[in-house]
Order: C-alpha cells, then sequence, then structure tokens
C-alpha cells in the first residue's frame, strides 16, 4: 500500500523543493501524508471543481502545478475560494499537494514539455542558475578511494548533465600526529604518520549537502575526516529559466502561426510583428516568463513564446525578434501529462487520472 508521503518523494525527487522560487509554496498543502493513496488526480489548478471531480473518481490525492495555499491564511471559514476549496479538501480526507516552480526549473519539466509539444530539438536551459552547486574535496587512503567515492556517488555526487560518477583524484602523501586520546585508523598516537592518499573533488548540488556529508563519514575509515565544502558560482546547466530550442526546419510566419496552433491545441493568441526572416530558433517560458526576455534575445531567438505579457512589454520586440504569447493556461495545461507520465512509471497499485475539468479563468469571445 503506497502512502501519500511516498508520491510526495518521488515528485521532490524530480523537482526538489530547494530549486522554488523564494516567494513560492510548492509542498504537500492539505492532507495526512500518512494516508494510504486510493487515487491520484492531475490537475493544472485545484479549484473546488478539481476537488468534486477527485471525490467522483475516487481520487484522495490532488498533484497541481499551481499551489492553491499562495498566501498565509489567517482563517479557515469558508469565505474565500481558496478556503473553500481547502474545507472541502479535508471534509472528504483529499489531500492537495503543488509541485510549481521547482518543476518550472529543472531540465526535464514544464518547459521540456513545451518544447516537445511545439517539435523543438538541440534544446538547453534559457537562464541557468548559478550559486546552487557545492564542491567537495577530501583526502582518502588509496586503498579506500573507491569506496568512498562509491558512496558520495549514491548520495548525489558527481553528476554532471548527462555523465554520473564524476571526480577528480591525485595522489599525494598525508600527515599528521594523533594525540593521545585518538584512535587513529593508520599508525600510532603520539607518532607523527605519512601515508598515500588520493584527494578527490566532487561537485554536488547545495540542497543535498547533508546526505554527501553523511555518506562521507560514514564511508570514510578516518577518525577525523579532513574536507573542504567551496560554493561554486558555476551556471547549473540542469536548472534554470526557459529553455530554447530549434524547429525541425525554418518556417515562414504563416506556417509558424499554424504550427502554434496544432501544437497546443489553440485557436488564437497575441503576438507582435514576425521576424524579417524564417523562423527556427524558438525560446519558450511556460507562464510568466516577460523577465527572460533579454536572455531569449542573447540566445539568438528568432521568437520568443510565453504567456502573461503586458502591453509595454511586447515593445521589446525587433525586426529579428518576435514575442507570442499564448496564455498562461496553455503554455502550463500539459504539465498534466508530465504529471502522469512521471507517476504511472513510478507506481502500479493505484490510478492515476487526468483531471477533464477545465480550470482556465480566461475566456475569449
Amino acid at each position: 500500500m503506497t502512502k501519500i508521503k511516498e508520491v510526495v518523494q518521488v515528485l521532490e525527487w524530480y523537482a526538489p523543493p530547494a530549486y522554488q522560487e523564494s516567494y513560492d509554496n510548492a509542498l504537500l498543502q492539505v492532507g495526512d501524508p500518512e494516508a494510504t493513496v486510493t487515487g491520484v488526480l492531475v490537475t493544472l489548478d485545484c479549484t473546488l471543481e478539481v476537488v468534486q471531480e477527485a471525490l467522483e473518481r475516487g481520487c484522495n490525492l490532488i498533484v497541481a502545478h499551481h499551489p492553491v495555499i499562495f498566501k498565509p491564511l489567517k482563517s479557515l471559514t469558508g469565505k474565500t475560494p481558496v478556503e473553500k476549496i481547502i474545507l472541502k479538501a479535508l471534509q472528504h480526507q483529499i489531500a492537495i499537494f503543488a509541485c510549481h516552480t521547482n518543476l518550472d526549473h529543472v531540465h526535464n519539466g514544464v518547459n521540456k514539455k513545451l518544447c516537445e509539444k511545439l517539435g523543438l530539438s538541440n534544446i538547453k536551459i534559457l537562464a541557468p542558475k548559478t550559486q546552487i552547486l557545492t564542491k567537495l574535496e577530501t583526502y582518502v587512503p588509496v586503498e579506500d578511494t573507491e569506496k568512498v567515492l562509491a558512496a558520495l556517488h549514491k548520495a548525489g555526487a558527481g553528476q554532471i548533465g548527462e555523465y554520473s560518477d564524476c571526480s577528480f583524484r591525485i595522489t599525494g602523501t598525508g600527515r599528521f600526529t594523533p594525540s593521545v586520546q585518538a584512535n587513529p585508523h593508520i599508525g600510532e598516537p603520539c607518532q607523527t604518520e605519512e601515508t598515500i592518499e588520493n584527494k578527490i573533488e566532487v561537485i554536488f548540488p547545495a540542497f543535498k549537502q547533508a546526505q554527501v556529508m553523511r555518506a562521507l563519514l560514514q564511508a570514510h575509515p578516518y577518525e577525523e575526516v579532513a574536507h573542504y565544502l567551496v560554493a561554486l558560482q558555476n551556471e547549473n546547466q540542469e536548472v534554470g529559466a526557459g529553455m530554447v530550442g530549434e524547429l525541425e526546419q525554418e518556417l515562414t510566419a504563416e506556417e509558424f502561426v499554424q504550427h502554434v496552433k496544432k501544437s497546443l491545441q489553440i485557436s488564437t493568441f497575441r503576438h507582435t510583428a514576425w521576424p524579417q526572416k524564417p523562423i527556427k530558433r524558438v525560446a519558450v517560458c511556460g507562464g510568466a516568463g516577460s523577465f527572460l526576455t533579454r536572455q531569449a534575445k542573447a540566445a539568438g531567438a528568432d521568437v520568443f513564446l510565453t504567456a502573461d505579457l503586458k502591453y509595454h512589454e511586447f515593445f521589446e520586440a525587433t525586426p529579428a525578434f518576435a514575442l507570442v504569447d499564448v496564455g498562461h493556461y496553455e503554455s502550463e495545461v500539459y504539465t498534466k501529462d508530465l504529471f502522469y507520465d512521471i507517476l504511472t512509471k513510478s507506481f502500479a497499485n493505484f490510478a492515476v487520472d487526468l483531471s477533464y475539468t477545465h480550470t482556465n479563468p480566461v475566456r475569449h469571445s
């Protein structure tokens, strides 16, 4: 029997909460993590209608992209739409989990799904995050090096893009004098000792520091483990906002319009004047992405496709660079498919359902 906390663990492994923006609230927002899962309903937004759908379909866990609780609640009386949603979920013991900007920022998250829908290839993060990587340096007896490295890799260190088990080592001489109270692995108390050691270096996501250090201390043979932790300024190419890629072939403006409509199953969208050249390179950001316009230009995109652009932001377009606003819902609705794929591959003992409730509050007449 699968518990709600186990589903949460899978989703948070896929999109670590450490990668959410400071203003965000991606977590288990309602419900008992120890409850057994009867079914999961995946949705973009958790509305009152979605809670009712979950009840009717026998699902006691709703997985949504947008958090239902975004601002602190001062009461829970049902006087606001958010309070009504939470009360109904609590009354029927339905849990609500949100995976928001952390899913936006991982390389296989929301923007990867949008790129797939548009048929983009050679994709990469548009604005990689910095200051989220740490380097560990430590010194290990030569004969224990592989054991320690294996433990560090298992804890999450040494993954660089598509390469795993990455490390660097250099051999040298370690020198130390144990005190009388020491219990040295090599040598005797109060006697200076020299031994051949490997200096090993590995890189890991900063949020994994506790588990990496725990693995190091458990696997290392020394009583006192000499080590250094260095915060890196490097860009993490696997984590960041937006993506940029290329269409299979160049398209004219008219062809691109039809391609977007067909790919995203929409009938209309807002845009600036089209580039005075064929369209090949496309930048994307699901949801509100105006903050990435400069990066999209710098990446050489012919078009930047996003949502929630304001009137004055459209003036950032140039004769060689167009802005496209397909709508917030329209740019992120396929996140439901992403959740579905993750959960069905991880669990087989309960149903995962795509919500059929249309949650877009925007109407076009």
